[in-house]
C-alpha cells in the first residue's frame, strides 16, 4: 500500500470515528436535556459543581492517553458547558441580584427618602463621629441644603491600630440624636455580626464597608434585617465579587440593598483610590440594584469631588457620597479629605447647576 493510500485510509477510519463522536454527543445532550427537566421538576439547581467534579475525576482516573489528561478535563468541561447551555441554564438568571431575574429596577424608600427612582441622592456628613456639637452642626447644615440622609462614623476600621477608632456605640447614639433634630435618615457602618441588633434603633441604612465586603458572617446578618443595606465594592474587589457579596444579602431576606462603588486599589497614586466610574452602568445593567458614589473615598482629594460627582451622575449613578466637617483642619480622620461648610455649598451648587434632578429639599 502506498503511503497516500495509507493516509487516505486512515482519514476515512478517522472520518468514521467523528461521526462516531457526533452520535455520542448528540445522544449526551439529549440526555443533558432529559437531565435538566428532571431537576426542573426536583425544584433543584441544575448547575451542580459536585457532579462534575466526578466526571472530572473519572476522566483523570480513566484516561490512557495519549491525551495528557488536564487537556481532556478542558475538552470536557467545554462540554459540561454545552449541556448546561442546552438545560437552558444561566447562572446569572437564578442570582436574586441579577438584572436577567428581575427587570424592573429596584428603588429603596426610607422617611421620604428615595434610592433609584431616578432623581439621585447627595449622602453627607463627617468622616467619623466626634462629637455632637460636631454632628449636629453638619446635621443643621444639611438639612438647610436639602439633604435628606446624614453619613458618619461610629466605628471605624483604620488601617492603622493607634489612629481614632470612632466613639462606638456612643458615636452611634450622637449621630442619632443629632439626625432627629433635623429630620434626617442616618446611614452608617457596622462592623460586626454581634453589633447589629444594637445598633439597628440608631441606623436607617445599615453600610458595609469596603474591608467587609466579604465578611460573610456579616453580609448573611444584615441580611436578616428590614433595614436597608448600603453595600460598598472592596478595595481589590471584581466588579463579579461585588455582586455576589450583594447576592449573599439578598439571598438572606433582605432585597433593600445599594451598591457602593469606591474606588479600587491600583498602582495610581494621584488619588487615593482609582474611581472605576465603568463600574456604574455595568452594575445597572447586570442587577436591578441601585449604584452610588461615594466620590471621598475614591478620589481622596477636595479638588477632584466635584468633577468625580458630576462624572458618577452622568453614566447613571442613583447618588453620590461626600464627607464634610465644621472645621476639617481639625478633624480626628481623613482631615485632607473632606469639604468644610463653604466647599460643601460649592460643591452642591455645582452638581444642581448641571443636574438639576438631584433630589434635594431645602427648609
Amino acid at each position: 500500500m502506498s503511503p497516500q493510500d495509507q493516509l487516505n485510509r486512515l482519514r476515512r477510519e478517522m472520518d468514521e470515528l467523528n461521526r462516531e463522536m457526533l452520535d455520542l454527543l448528540s445522544r449526551r445532550g439529549e440526555l443533558a436535556v432529559e437531565i435538566g427537566k428532571v431537576k426542573r421538576l426536583q425544584g433543584v439547581e441544575r448547575y451542580d459543581p459536585v457532579r462534575e467534579r466526578e466526571m472530572l475525576d473519572f476522566i483523570a482516573a480513566e484516561n490512557r492517553g495519549p491525551f495528557e489528561t488536564p487537556r481532556l478535563q478542558h475538552l470536557f468541561k467545554e462540554m459540561f458547558k454545552a449541556s448546561a447551555e442546552l438545560q437552558g441554564e444561566d447562572r446569572d438568571k437564578t442570582l436574586l441580584v441579577s438584572r436577567k431575574r428581575q427587570a424592573e429596577d429596584t428603588v429603596v424608600t426610607l422617611g421620604g427618602a428615595t434610592i433609584g427612582n431616578g432623581r439621585p441622592q447627595l449622602i453627607a456628613g463627617p468622616c467619623a463621629v466626634e462629637s455632637f456639637e460636631q454632628v449636629n452642626a453638619v446635621a443643621e447644615k444639611l438639612a438647610l441644603s436639602g439633604v435628606k440622609i446624614m453619613r458618619g462614623g461610629a466605628y471605624k476600621p483604620r488601617t492603622s491600630p493607634y489612629d481614632f477608632q470612632g466613639l462606638g456605640f456612643d458615636g452611634l447614639k450622637l449621630l442619632k440624636q443629632a439626625a432627629d433634630r433635623h429630620d434626617l435618615r442616618v446611614i452608617s457602618e457596622i462592623m460586626t455580626p454581634g453589633a447589629i441588633d444594637s445598633a439597628l434603633p440608631y441606623v436607617d441604612i445599615i453600610q458595609v464597608g469596603a474591608r467587609n465586603m466579604q465578611n460573610f458572617d456579616l453580609l448573611k446578618e444584615v441580611g436578616k434585617t428590614d433595614k436597608p443595606v448600603l453595600l460598598k465594592r472592596g478595595l481589590s474587589a471584581t466588579i463579579e465579587e461585588f455582586i455576589y457579596a450583594a447576592e449573599y444579602i439578598m439571598a438572606s431576606g433582605n432585597h433593600q440593598i445599594i451598591l457602593c462603588e469606591r474606588g479600587i486599589r491600583t498602582y495610581e497614586r494621584a488619588t487615593r483610590n482609582t474611581l472605576d466610574i465603568t463600574a456604574v452602568p455595568i452594575l445597572k445593567q447586570e442587577t436591578h440594584l441601585p449604584v452610588m458614589v461615594d466620590v471621598t473615598h475614591s478620589t481622596g482629594r477636595r479638588d477632584l469631588l466635584l468633577p468625580a460627582a458630576k462624572a458618577a451622575l452622568a453614566v447613571g449613578a442613583d447618588g453620590v457620597m461626600v464627607e464634610m466637617h465644621p472645621n476639617p483642619a481639625i478633624a480626628l480622620s481623613d482631615a485632607q479629605q473632606q469639604l468644610d461648610f463653604d466647599q460643601f455649598d460649592e460643591f452642591v451648587n455645582g452638581l444642581t447647576t448641571q443636574f438639576p434632578q438631584l433630589d434635594l429639599v431645602k427648609k
